[in-house]
């Protein structure tokens, strides 16, 4: 279109974990969202849970929680656990785009707490175009229960949101053919 110009650069983050199906939301990304022709900035937001330090004790039918004392050889091997991990998750994700051949410039992002909100406040603070995230494809009762990480966000950001469900799952809407209606429709 002449007298328009058109910004080619696009930053894209993708939520990654130690799960298939993020690793699947990352090719999907790669092979359908980047232009070969564009300048592309891909961002891997990986979300590092924090370690459960506490427990509750129900006393006389009151629940009181008590914050376990560690020594620091427990605090050394569960903060290497973290950045094994993350290594490990970085690691999948680097040989996923390795073979993909574009303009891609690749930054890591760690943040730690609740994923959902760590996805969500950075994707504020870094406001890319689009998110991108796989689907564990849970069921009713189970999201009902364990919440989707993916659905909040979906929610809660201003940019575009991608759900990428895996291949291998099951979970679909029923064809509108397989649904009954009272009124004879």
């Amino acid at each position: 279109m002449e007298g328009v110009s058109v910004d080619d650069k696009h930053k894209i983050v993708v939520a990654v974990d130690e799960s298939e199906e993020s690793m699947h939301a990352l090719s999907w990304c790669l092979s359908n969202l980047i232009s070969h022709n564009s300048t592309t900035t891909l961002v891997l937001l990986y979300v590092k849970p924090r370690p459960t330090i506490y427990s509750s004790f129900d006393i006389a039918g009151n629940s009181l929680i008590v914050e376990h004392i560690f020594s620091a050889d427990v605090i050394v091997a569960m903060e290497k656990y973290g950045t094994d991990l993350v290594n490990s998750v970085m690691k999948r994700a680097e040989t996923v785009f390795r073979n993909f051949n574009s303009n891609v410039n690749v930054e890591k992002v760690i943040g730690s707490g609740e994923a959902q909100d760590v996805i969500c406040d950075t994707v504020e603070k870094l406001r890319p175009d689009t998110l991108v995230m796989g689907s564990h494809g849970y069921g009713f009762l189970k999201r009902a229960i364990l919440g989707s990480v993916s659905e909040h966000c979906a929610k809660r950001v201003k940019c575009p949101v991608v759900i990428v469900k895996h291949p291998h799952d099951k979970t679909t809407l029923p064809s509108t053919s397989s649904l009954k209606h009272d009124d004879g429709f």
